[in-house]
């Protein structure tokens, strides 16, 4: 079984964000970056699929350099092969999924795996765009899954609950937190990973369908404030509620 599954590198949950001086990008000055943490979910399941059914597991991501740190690590984990789609270029998902289907279509795989969301933009919109581009079907947000036969059966979360669903193969499958508990890289495969290589491929280009304009840190909030202790405080209250909250 040939199975893709689609990584990004984004910047750690711990690190401060700040925004560049064109106002339009993030300053990545002191930004340590990581594996996006949903992408581990999906390496994950498509090791376990490989393990089930053979085949080869072949982990891609689209962006310069950096992004083999990143690449490294998939292979430490397992995977097979990796594929950077090397461009500098500022893309929005659009444009992404655009370029990763076309590498698919080349590669012919018979599953796709991918995080439900990277967590810089938090999009969550690859696997539709993805599965949109390819005309397969998508299953997102799946916290459980199996392959029986030609079909997917996956159980996904929906507000208020789960569902569980099939599609038929090929799919793109998003992977949700709770999916499975990811590997950690053994050291044999992490000398292993120093020593494959990491293909370079020109991604096919796309005209992005959204530009940023400006970006922006949120405001900082302001301090609580006190304003009484028993029922004589409410007039009060609502006064800063209605004159500096501007909520009522």
């Amino acid at each position: 079984m040939k199975i893709l599954v689609c990584v990004n590198h984004v910047p750690d949950t711990t690190t401060k964000v700040n925004v560049a001086s064109d106002n339009i990008s993030l300053d990545v000055n002191g930004v340590n970056f990581i594996l996006n943490p949903y992408d581990d979910f999906a390496i994950e399941e498509a090791l376990k699929t490989k393990e089930k059914f053979g085949g080869e597991v072949v982990v891609v991501s689209l962006g310069g350099d950096s992004h083999k740190e990143t690449l490294r690590k998939s292979l430490a984990m397992g995977c097979d092969r990796a594929v950077l789609l090397k461009d500098s270029y500022s893309r929005d998902s659009f444009s992404i999924a655009f370029a990763i289907s076309e590498f698919a279509k080349s590669y012919s795989p018979e599953i796709i795996f991918i995080g439900k969301q990277s967590i810089d933009y938090d999009n969550s919109q690859m696997c539709g765009l993805i599965a949109t581009f390819l005309g397969w079907q998508s299953v997102s947000v799946v916290v459980k899954f199996a392959i029986e036969g030609n079909s997917v059966i996956a159980e996904r979360e929906i507000e208020g609950g789960h569902e569980i669903v099939s599609a038929k193969l090929p799919a793109v499958i998003a992977a949700q937190k709770g999916l499975n508990e990811p590997r950690y890289p053994s050291l044999k495969g992490i000398m292993e990973s120093k020593r494959k290589p990491i293909e370079e491929i020109n991604p096919e280009q796309c005209a992005n369908k959204i530009n940023v304009l400006r970006m922006r840190k949120p405001t900082a909030k302001q301090k609580g404030k006190i304003v009484g202790t028993d029922i004589s405080a409410v007039p009060e209250l609502i006064k800063l509620l209605h004159e500096e909250a501007k909520v009522i």
